[in-house]
């Protein structure tokens, strides 16, 4: 009998597994070994690429475009994630007092999470469009000079932050609405018996429950941010003099974007990628660790 449960124990793990083994520990690993070869187009098709140890990984830290790419990821991952939570935290206190048209709104806000990125990050690249911008026509009506957006060293990461700012919003505000709504109402009742006003519920009440919740919400909105490619790329190709490369566009033009592929480099801009996701996984588990023996 014991057996039989343990063989119907691993039935169903099989699926999992092969499913994480196929689809994360197989392509990390032809990673690794994409970073330790020198490819050629031939290699990287029919194999036989020769072994080069820590090569790309050197090529790559010694490049002048791993500072600015490394700036630029910190930048755009950091803005990102700060606006993202901020104004999704906003919305969902905003939508947890139940008012009408209160679902029909929440719904709408998810626009920009359900749109393909593709078409989204088309339409930034349209409205921020130097010349027939919607952006810059609402700025000249208040007597402000056009801004080359997308052109611009000056602003092509401002303009691709914003852009996934809009993006991210929806899912910040879905997960942290969720854990508003798992608050006991009790606790508010409480606070306001105690003379507590709005601002003194939200810092001692609702932010403090909502740590769990923000925690997760932020390290999957960091994973995430890490690896955006689509919209950076639209927009600006990492551009314009590399002001808006960071290692997901970086990576990709190694790879991808030039006459003369440069597989191994590439592929070691992504294990630079892999541990810092890594790195805000064990981060995140550390801190859990913390609050749950503070507890």
């Amino acid at each position: 009998m014991r057996h039989s449960r343990r063989l119907a124990g691993w039935a169903f793990l099989l699926p999992l597994v092969a499913y994480l083994v196929l689809c994360y520990a197989y392509p990390l690993l032809t990673n690794v070994d994409l970073s330790v070869r020198d490819h050629t187009v031939r290699s990287f098709v029919h194999g036989g690429a020769p072994l080069v140890g820590l090569r790309n990984h050197v090529q790559v830290f010694t490049d002048p475009t791993f500072r600015t790419a490394l700036v630029n990821t910190v930048l755009f991952t950091a803005g990102s994630l700060v606006f993202q939570y901020v104004i999704g935290l906003a919305l969902a206190v905003f939508f947890a007092r139940r008012f009408r048209l209160s679902a029909t709104l929440r719904a709408l806000f998810l626009v920009p999470w359900l749109m393909p990125l593709i078409v989204s990050a088309s339409t930034w690249a349209w409205l921020l469009n130097s010349e027939a911008g919607i952006v810059n026509a609402a700025l000249g009506v208040v007597g402000i000079d056009k801004i080359a957006w997308l052109t611009s060293p000056e602003w092509s990461l401002v303009a691709v932050t914003a852009a996934n700012i809009w993006i991210g919003v929806p899912f910040n505000l879905v997960m942290l609405h969720s854990g508003l709504k798992n608050i006991p109402p009790h606790v508010y009742e409480a606070a306001s018996l105690d003379g507590a006003s709005e601002w003194q519920k939200f810092r001692h009440v609702t932010f403090p429950l909502l740590r769990p919740v923000s925690a997760v919400t932020l390290l999957l909105g960091l994973v995430y941010t890490l690896k955006v490619f689509d919209v950076i790329w639209i927009m600006t190709r990492g551009g314009p003099s590399g002001s808006s490369t960071t290692f997901a566009t970086w990576s990709y033009e190694l790879g991808f974007g030039n006459a003369l592929p440069r597989f191994g480099p590439s592929a070691a801009v992504g294990n630079v990628l892999v541990l810092l996701a890594v790195a805000a996984g064990l981060l995140y588990v550390r801190l859990q660790r913390h609050q749950e023996a503070a507890a």
